[in-house]
């Protein structure tokens, strides 16, 4: 126990203690513990000693990599050619737990270093010796992850390392074969130069039966492994992964017989140390990394010939099998999806309910990896399949199991697609409901009727108001549930009703709920009060929460009466503090088998345990949070501040992502809930969230999470606007945003070199794409940050933007990939539009490329150059008058091009037409208004560019309401083609009613309706549609 606590001491709290004591005191300890370890005769105890020592050893490296403790390396050195077989193991021992302990003489000591473990692990009389120098030789290569050279230098010990995982296999020992796992997974590049023999030990391994089933399923997690951090190097060894692929599903097949299984009520978590789930798993994760164009042509036969076997347990695992590879074999199982469906649904009438289940666990699958285009495709079939499995009375797995495939189908069903099933469906899932409520109070079975609850929730959610006619059927029954169902084995029943009337709710509406919103909100408070006594893995405070959110979507402000009640028990929630733990490897493995905790490897013989209970929960509380927020805006204001204290520190909450980008989201919602406060109120705020936001833009590690922080912080600077960000904040984020475009060139060098790697294929090229994508989301979060500074902040800001100036010319370079020019003309545009007329002296940086851009052979770059020329033209002064002389025929051609109106060129081509008006309102001088004016009337409506289509129309509004002769023509014969043009527009929905601009059109077409005769020639030329669209822009505007 000393030992253990001595060692603790030296790992926790070592500045603390050991330099505070006299020179001497410190030479004895080192000398007592080397003393200590060549006398101790036990083991175990040896080793404990000998952690101490490793301990001490790490600690006395200073910052420059000198050793402060020669004697233990002249110790190390002695001991590792010592007769007396401890001492060797004391000095592996010590090696393996701290391999840097030569700190910056290792360069120096390599050639040792590498005799000393060759000569070990050739040592054929001690097993003992053989293991530990492996173990050794893999916790000195991951130390060394990024040092190619060493990888080389030691590539000579692998055969022995992998006789030494052989060996101690078979001695009942696995901890070089987790130091393999645990190589594959950091430095699989070290495995290159032995990969085939790598591979056929980890498929010996894995296919000896001898072995317990651990050992064989780590044997398996080298080969998964390595298809996932070295895909491409895998993809070579084709044969080796068509032999694994039998192997995965042999492990599949290996079920038990349960005679119960049918009809149990309460599902058992997975078994995750069984072979069938560790099978599947491997499956899932070798098909997601090595791809389906390897992997699909390899286990198609194999799964097709299981489904035919005798044996349910083959026709089980062939199912599973399907299910597993959906992911990752995606693109290629689409092409046969048909095939493949017709004869899934085969088996949801399989004699065996083992099979059954997995026939509905395949389509559910099925259902979420291919939607929508599964749902569009096979409807018919997979609805009434499901529905008649459902009916399975004698097995409720069977029907619960097809009531949560039937969730996963109407989920990402198209509304348009379920309506016409909806009264068969209905009919249905409402008469298994009742039925299941009878067996409730029955016999106590519940396990189908928590299913079908969640399956009229889903059905709902997406029938959304066509749903009204059936909520008398259900919500008599669903609230009996809730009064009901109060028994501790009834939460997650009681949960899921919950969630099902708030989901019913919220589609039916607020006029149909309103005659149930009291009683339900009554339950629901009911079950608030109890909230205090729940335990804290109550299954139904996840759902209470989600449920109180949906409430305040459904009542609006009428909601703002119940905060008071609900917003303790979600802070509470939104304030779990989860357990954490700083571990060795020797605490691992005491701590390793306990429930609920989830490691991650530091390095150094460290890991960091968090007890995952609860972060979901606390999770969804957060999301709860943002949805009040936004949707009661200043009913919320209460809570503004202690909401804001909670979230801003979650920022920095890495245990889960939702969390952080919740805190995120927040924040600008709660400034708009703080408006009414007044501005020093407002201010305030501010103040306390934005050090943090700024520094967490700098400091997040996941690309999602940071896109969503960097929106929310342009979305704060909208709310605050100009003298919001003091210098210190200028200048901190001017470096994340240099910081933030510098990574992205560097992103983009780097794959370039990874497209020169030997192992470069198609695949990779793929996930290279993916790398791309995210980058170019970040690049439009920087985007977004500088047009809401521009905007607030206008001409001011441009001294501070010069830092960034030369980084945002290279973005649009014509060598530049096409998102890099678009996004860099946009940020150029936000300059033209908010910093005019000091915008012009970069004119001579961005006006060249934005001319020729316009033309570009990429829409999107097209596009983002037009929209540059048309503010140009609105707010650049006169100093760009001759750019929009010469604008104009490069505009006029991208419009006129025969490809201008495809779908993929319709919206450059809209910013093009709009820019053109703009030249001709606001720069008229520039170009022969009359000439332009009949082309650009031709070229109109814009619908697919809202905010271009307002523009245009306030401009026809303009020339209309100015009686231009051009656009009316003589005797107004041209308002038939205006009316058609406006007609079109409303058909599109292009102008929102409440515009100001709508209200202009109205006026016009009201003007011509007093004038009879012409009004009847209007209307005459216009079809039926149009004539109904002008209809409704005069009743609403």
């Amino acid at each position: 126990m000393a030992a253990v606590l001595l060692r603790r001491l030296l790992s926790s709290a070592f500045d603390e203690v050991y330099p505070a004591l006299p020179s001497d005191v410190q030479t004895a300890i080192k000398s007592e513990l080397l003393m200590i370890i060549q006398m101790e005769t036990q083991s175990s105890m040896r080793k404990k000693i000998c952690d101490i020592a490793a301990e001490l050893a790490r600690n006395l490296i200073d910052e420059d990599g000198n050793n402060q403790w020669p004697e233990g390396l002249k110790f190390l050195f002695d001991s590792v050619s010592s007769q007396n077989m401890g001492l060797r193991e004391a000095a592996l021992h010590i090696f393996w737990n701290f391999p840097g302990i030569f700190g910056n003489q290792q360069q120096h000591y390599l050639d040792v270093i590498k005799r000393m473990l060759v000569q070990c692990m050739q040592d054929q009389e001690h097993p003992s010796i053989r293991t530990l120098s492996a173990r050794a030789t893999a916790a000195f290569i991951l130390a060394n992850e990024h040092n190619v050279a060493l990888f080389k230098h030691f590539a000579d010990l692998l055969p022995g390392f992998l006789q030494a995982v052989n060996d101690s296999c078979y001695q009942n020992d696995d901890s070089v074969l987790k130091s393999l796992v645990e190589i594959a997974d950091t430095v699989p590049k070290y495995l290159r130069p032995h990969l085939e023999a790598t591979l056929q030990l980890s498929l010996k391994l894995c296919g000896d039966t001898t072995l317990n089933n651990m050992q064989r399923q780590l044997a398996l997690e080298v080969i998964v492994t390595l298809s996932e951090t070295a895909a491409a190097m895998l993809r070579k060894h084709t044969n080796i992964v068509a032999q694994t692929i039998p192997q995965m599903l042999a492990m599949m097949v290996d079920l038990e017989e349960d005679e119960d299984w049918a009809n149990a009520d309460e599902l058992e978590d997975d078994d995750f140390d069984s072979n069938a789930v560790a099978g599947e798993s491997a499956l899932d994760r070798m098909a997601c990394g090595l791809g389906g164009k390897l992997v699909l042509p390899m286990i198609k036969e194999h799964i097709m010939q299981m489904l035919q076997n005798p044996d349910w347990k083959y026709r089980h695992a062939g199912l599973m099998a399907l299910s597993a590879i959906g992911e990752g074999c995606h693109q290629q199982m689409e092409g046969i999806l048909n095939e493949i469906v017709n004869f899934v649904l085969l088996f949801l009438q399989d004699p065996h309910p083992r099979v059954r289940y997995a026939a509905c666990n395949a389509v559910g699958q099925m259902a979420t990896d291919f939607a929508p285009g599964f749902q569009k495709k096979f409807h018919e079939k997979v609805i009434a399949a499901l529905l008649q499995t459902m009916e399975d009375q004698g097995n409720q797995r069977v029907q619960a199991h097809a009531a949560a495939a039937l969730i996963n189908f109407t989920e990402d069903c198209p509304k348009s697609l379920l309506i016409p099933y909806l009264d068969n469906l209905v009919k249905h899932l409402h008469s298994i409901m009742v039925l299941k409520l009878l067996q409730l109070i029955q016999k106590g079975t519940k396990l189908v009727l928590e299913q079908v609850v969640t399956s009229i929730a889903s059905v709902a959610d997406t029938a959304e108001e066509k749903f009204v006619p059936y909520y008398d059927l259900f919500m008599p029954s669903l609230k009996h549930i809730v009064e009901n169902a109060v028994q501790k084995e009834l939460r997650l029943l009681r949960g899921k009703t919950i969630e099902c009337i708030s989901l019913i709710g919220l589609a039916v509406g607020k006029e149909k709920f309103m005659q149930d919103a009291s009683d339900v909100m009554q339950l629901l408070l009911k079950t608030q009060t109890d909230f205090n006594d729940m335990e804290d893995d109550d299954p139904q405070i996840s759902y209470m929460i989600s449920a109180w959110a949906r409430m305040c979507k459904i009542l609006g402000k009428e909601f703002q009466q119940y905060l008071p009640v609900v917003m303790g028990p979600l802070m509470k929630t939104a304030s779990i503090k989860p357990e954490v733990a700083l571990l060795d490897t020797q605490d691992m493995e005491n701590m390793s088998d306990d429930d609920g905790w989830e490691f991650v490897n530091l390095g150094d013989q460290q890991s960091f345990g968090i007890k995952t209970a609860g972060l979901e929960e606390k999770s969804t509380a957060c999301q709860m949070l943002v949805c009040y927020a936004k949707e009661l805006k200043e009913g919320f204001v209460e809570y503004t501040e202690q909401v804001v204290k909670l979230m801003v520190p979650l920022l920095k909450f890495y245990f889960h992502d939702g969390v952080r980008v919740a805190g995120g989201g927040t924040l600008p919602l709660l400034l708009e809930c703080a408006r009414v406060r007044g501005p020093e109120y407002l201010t305030q705020m501010w103040h306390f969230m934005c050090d943090a936001l700024i520094k967490a833009i700098g400091t997040e590690p996941d690309s999602d999470v940071l896109s969503e922080i960097m929106h929310s912080f342009a979305k704060c600077i909208e709310v605050m606007g100009d003298g919001c960000l003091s210098s210190e904040h200028f200048e901190e984020l001017g470096g994340i945003l240099k910081a933030k475009l510098e990574e992205h060139f560097k992103n983009q060098e780097l794959r370039q070199v990874k497209r020169q790697d030997e192992d470069y294929d198609e695949q990779v090229e793929e996930s290279l794409q993916d790398e791309d994508d995210n980058d170019v989301y970040i690049l439009t979060k920087v985007s977004d940050i500088l047009h809401s500074i521009f905007s607030s902040y206008k001409e001011k800001v441009l001294p501070w933007f010069e830092q960034l100036l030369p980084l945002i010319v290279n973005l649009i370079c014509p060598h530049r990939p096409w998102p890099d020019r678009q996004w860099g003309l946009c940020i150029f545009d936000d300059i033209i539009e908010h910093c005019s007329p000091s915008s012009f002296k970069y004119a001579e940086y961005f006006l060249r490329p934005m001319l020729q851009y316009v033309c570009d052979n990429s829409p999107e770059v097209r596009q983002a150059a037009a929209y540059g020329l048309g503010v140009m033209a609105q707010y650049g002064g006169d100093n760009y008058r001759p750019f929009c002389t010469e604008a104009l025929p490069l505009l006029v051609r991208v419009i006129q091009s025969a490809d201008s109106k495809t779908k993929e060129n319709v919206n450059a081509t809209e910013n093009c037409i709009s820019a053109v008006g703009k030249i001709m309102k606001f720069k008229p001088d520039c170009v022969n208004v009359e000439e332009v004016l009949p082309h650009w009337l031709s070229w109109l409506p814009l619908h697919e560019d809202k905010e271009e289509a307002v523009q245009t129309f306030s401009y026809l509004c303009d020339l209309i309401e100015s009686n231009n002769p051009i656009v009316l023509g003589p005797n107004n014969t041209n308002l038939p083609k205006i009316f058609g043009i406006i007609a079109e527009g409303e058909m599109h929905e292009a102008i929102k009613h409440e515009d100001p601009c709508a209200k202009r059109l109205a006026n016009v077409v009201r003007q011509v309706q007093t004038s009879g005769g012409l009004w009847t020639e209007c209307i005459a030329q216009l079809s039926p549609e149009q004539q109904a669209a002008i209809q409704e822009l005069l009743n609403s505007a």
